[in-house]
């Protein structure tokens, strides 16, 4: 089931179209990567997820039925623009915020002693905001964002700021509320972090949705018929050899204990097979694998091509 559906949305504002016909389907259980350039539409598309504004025309459902006011109560949206009382203490502060999203404080104060415990800043409680450093406050707006358990979470660029083991922390939490539940949208500009964490992505460019699929699926569709063939022997003569079968033949560095590899694309006509028959014949081959492009390939590839398609039309 589809928790969230967006249909044919536009928006503009003052002469410059934000979103032009944008459409996607969300998974219940699942993380979303919404990708695209700076001023693509992401945080336009975002904003009227969360109510914040309304589209021009179409459509957005929410858990089936026409997203209404109502629904944000069950949202949780952490932006990239961070904002926190500066003066208030930690511990009111995050209590502030639990009591705007209905809880009680009885509540709220035990589910936040837990998640102070969980990220090492209980400590902190009494403290004043402005104490904090950008990674500390960090954390207090991630847990104000998921404490009251809503079904929708939207993270904009959480990891902004983060240390690689803070970082790692945050992802955990995110798969672990994917795991009970939670339907993640997850903004960002780090294709690695969209590689290990999204299930399925939606890329953005120029205002229009040019780019929508599973992951996985997405990144054997762009680099189709390429392996990467591990081997001991001579690489000049298996690079001659394979330019029977093959095409963009690059041999890469061999590693400390002398393996080489082989990155290479499959020539019409030929298979895998082939390719192995012919390596076999000239090195000694230790291990054969699908070469998958990376989110960063298939994100400059798809956004330059579709620019450029563009500029062809004007």
């Amino acid at each position: 089931m589809d928790i969230l559906q967006v249909s044919h949305v536009s928006k503009a504002y003052s002469g410059h179209k934000a979103l032009d016909d944008v459409s996607l389907d969300i998974p219940e259980g699942t993380v979303y990567g919404l990708l695209g350039p700076n001023g693509a539409g992401k945080t336009t598309l975002i904003r009227i997820i969360n109510h914040i504004t309304a589209p021009d025309s179409g459509e957005v459902l929410f858990d089936g039925h026409p997203l209404t006011a109502d629904d944000v109560a069950h949202i949780g949206y952490l932006p990239e623009e961070r904002g926190l009382y500066k003066k208030m203490r930690v511990g009111e502060q995050a209590l502030f915020f639990a009591r705007l999203k209905g809880m009680s404080r009885r509540e709220a104060v035990v589910r936040l002693r837990e998640w102070f415990d969980r990220f090492g800043i209980s400590d902190w409680w009494d403290r004043r905001v402005e104490e904090l450093s950008k990674g500390m406050a960090q954390k207090v707006q991630f847990i104000v964002t998921v404490l009251h358990r809503p079904k929708l979470l939207i993270f904009d660029e959480p990891f902004s700021g983060f240390d690689p083991i803070n970082a790692r922390l945050l992802k955990n939490e995110i798969m672990a509320l994917r795991d009970e539940g939670a339907t993640v949208i997850f903004s960002t500009h780090n294709m690695s972090s969209v590689e290990e964490l999204c299930d399925n992505i939606t890329l953005i460019n120029n205002s229009r949705n040019i780019l929508t699929g599973n992951v996985e699926e997405l990144r054997r569709r762009y680099f189709a018929d390429r392996y990467d063939i591990d081997f001991t022997g001579d690489a000049g003569q298996l690079a001659t050899a394979l330019t029977a079968v093959a095409d963009d033949i690059v041999v890469r560095e061999p590693d400390p204990r002398g393996r080489m590899r082989v990155s290479l694309h499959v020539a019409p006509g030929a298979n895998l097979r082939d390719v192995i028959d012919i390596a076999n014949r000239s090195v000694i081959i230790s291990a054969v694998q699908e070469s998958l492009a990376s989110m960063n390939d298939i994100f400059i590839r798809t956004v330059q091509s579709d620019s450029a398609c563009q500029k062809q039309v004007l």
